[in-house]
């Protein structure tokens, strides 16, 4: 950790950790009867990266786990059956629509709600497998905004806005940091509204080659500085790019060089992730009202300033 770094408050967001996992063949647990990973070891390795990404400042504490042995409601009240359900994963019929999981009733279950506004836990974080539901992020509480996906209505009693992170155990490390690189880059985008294009160091942070020729600096979590496409993080074509500036934030004198996939794992979708993020400025101070960290936006959403208080700030005392 630097110098600078250190100077910085360490975030340890309590997280609510909910686990769907229905019984199903010879009533083995929906993830170890399909081969897939264990929540224990994903957690641990999202936690790791993103301590690690973010130089110390963020890491996340398991405060309570709530295992779930059967499958999450969808909002108009379908509830899969095992039956049901592996006649969808063998492709004998579609998956049910609507397929968004209540999260309300989830909510309920666990007193979501009211762990929050009792300072219990800072956020939720949901598994479960494929079609179950869940949204990558998604924010609730006063004055929640979109996160990723639409804001859940109905929760101002928390008193405060919380994320709540769907994850598969079916996928890795790297499909949870992009979860939360999406959750960044929406945060972050709320953040820098308004701020015009030319000093807008958000959309600076992430161009990338295709959309911004020869003015590349880290690109944002779909794609590189040098992608061509969406997930086209193992190109081998060299680009210029800025990105290392972004290591000395707020110290950005220009410092380009040419890049290519080398930079961040050749293609491998959790080292492109862990790069980007270790990019994203941790330092102190702010400009125009914005901080230099912006891991306090992204874990904490109730740093990022209301409409209200936008509309205040403008007009001034």
């Amino acid at each position: 950790m630097s110098r600078k770094e250190a100077a910085l408050p360490r975030l340890s967001p309590r997280v609510l950790l909910m686990v769907f996992d229905p019984p199903v063949a010879s009533n083995l647990p929906l993830s170890q009867a399909r081969g897939w990973n264990r929540v224990e070891e994903l957690v641990d390795g999202y936690i790791a990266d993103l301590e690690a990404c973010s130089g110390g400042l963020v890491r996340y504490q398991i405060a309570a786990r709530l295992d779930f042995p059967f499958f999450p409601v969808k909002i108009d009240g379908f509830q899969y059956t095992w039956e049901t359900y592996r006649a969808v994963l063998e492709r004998r019929q579609p998956p049910h629509e609507p397929d968004t999981a209540d999260y309300r009733t989830i909510l309920d279950f666990c007193d979501g709600i009211g762990r929050i506004a009792r300072g219990e836990i800072d956020e939720l974080w949901l598994f479960g497998g494929p079609y179950f539901g869940f949204y990558e992020s998604r924010m609730a509480g006063p004055g929640a905004f979109w996160c990723n996906a639409p804001p859940l209505l109905g929760t101002e009693a928390a008193g405060r806005r919380f994320v709540i992170m769907g994850f598969s155990y079916e996928r890795g490390v790297g499909e949870m940091l992009e979860n939360f690189g999406h959750r960044a880059e929406a945060i972050m985008e709320r953040v820098f509204a308004g701020v015009p294009e030319a000093c807008n160091l958000w959309r600076r942070f992430t161009r990338y080659e295709l959309i911004a020729p020869g003015q590349a600096e880290v690109g944002t979590i779909h794609f590189a500085p040098n992608s061509e496409r969406d997930y086209d993080w193992g190109n081998p074509r060299d680009v210029w790019s800025y990105c290392d500036d972004w290591l000395h934030f707020p110290d950005l004198r220009g410092r380009g060089r040419w890049v290519n996939c080398a930079e961040w794992g050749g293609g491998d979708i959790r080292e492109h992730h862990r790069w980007w993020l270790r990019h994203l400025p941790r330092a102190p101070g702010e400009t125009d009202g914005i901080s230099h960290n912006w891991w306090r936006y992204i874990v904490d959403p109730n740093t990022v300033p209301s409409d209200e208080e936008r509309i205040s700030g403008a007009e001034g005392p």
